[in-house]
């Protein structure tokens, strides 16, 4: 069955509505044409010239990243930097890039859900919180540490904490910690939050009072949902080649 580059973005769109992404963002399609013969399709967290590269030697002629290649505007397409030697490279190979971004963590089952499955718990959306999840255990952060580093693949961790302190309710979000959730998150009995990223004053002030927190770095939080939008796309897009690509050592499914 043949495709076009709109059959997929039909799929993305049903799952992650454009209204959905935050204002400050970019999703949707940022180089080729709805009308455009569609190939095979790599997923990757970012476009950078490895996976144009990948897509090219495949035969893949659509990338979807998280995260947008555009932002903010652009002033040229000069190949002296980065972002013009991407964009060029991907509109010499008629390669389509599409990012799903905040409209994809906005859909908690392919984020912080995923996240809590990966680690060995069942979560629940955070009700008030814009965006995260949260699980109950009997534990330690120690504990919680190496289950999180293994299920994630993580290179490792960061924490203020003591291994030995006890966890009994666990806040998640992937990427980089919103800020607007720390009065939240003081009244939810939440009392460790596992993430990407944060600044390191707000690390501070939450174990300050009694929250500690553990980061995992920012792609380990969120190339988990890779693999179920492969299976997701796969189901919808038959018989279309469509690979993952981990960044981690150039990794592919």
């Amino acid at each position: 069955m043949s495709y076009k580059v709109n059959d997929a973005i039909k799929v993305l769109e049903e799952l992650f509505p454009l209204e959905n992404a935050m204002d400050y963002d970019n999703p949707g399609l940022l180089t080729g044409s709805r009308d455009q013969d569609l190939n095979g399709i790599l997923l990757t967290l970012d476009c950078t010239s490895d996976p144009v590269k990948i897509a090219k030697e495949k035969g893949l002629n659509m990338i979807i990243a998280h995260h947008p290649l555009i932002f903010g505007g652009i002033d040229n397409v000069c190949f002296d930097n980065s972002t013009g030697r991407i964009l060029s490279g991907l509109i010499k190979n008629d390669i389509a890039l599409y990012a799903c971004h905040t409209q994809l963590d906005c859909t908690e089952e392919f984020g912080n859900l995923a996240i809590c499955d990966a680690i060995g718990y069942k979560g629940a959306p955070l009700e008030g919180a814009t965006i995260g999840s949260v699980f109950d255990t009997d534990t330690t952060l120690g504990v919680i540490a190496a289950e999180a580093v293994k299920g994630l693949d993580a290179s490792g961790a960061i924490t203020l904490s003591s291994k030995e302190e006890k966890v009994k309710r666990v806040f998640v979000q992937g990427g980089a910690f919103d800020e607007d959730n720390i009065s939240l998150l003081m009244k939810s009995g939440v009392d460790l939050v596992i993430t990407g990223e944060m600044k390191h004053h707000h690390m501070v002030f939450l174990m300050e009072n009694g929250i500690s927190t553990l980061l995992l770095g920012h792609n380990a939080t969120e190339r988990i949902y890779l693999p179920k939008l492969k299976r997701v796309l796969e189901g919808r897009l038959n018989d279309l080649p469509i690979f993952v690509d981990f960044g981690k050592e150039r990794t592919l499914l």
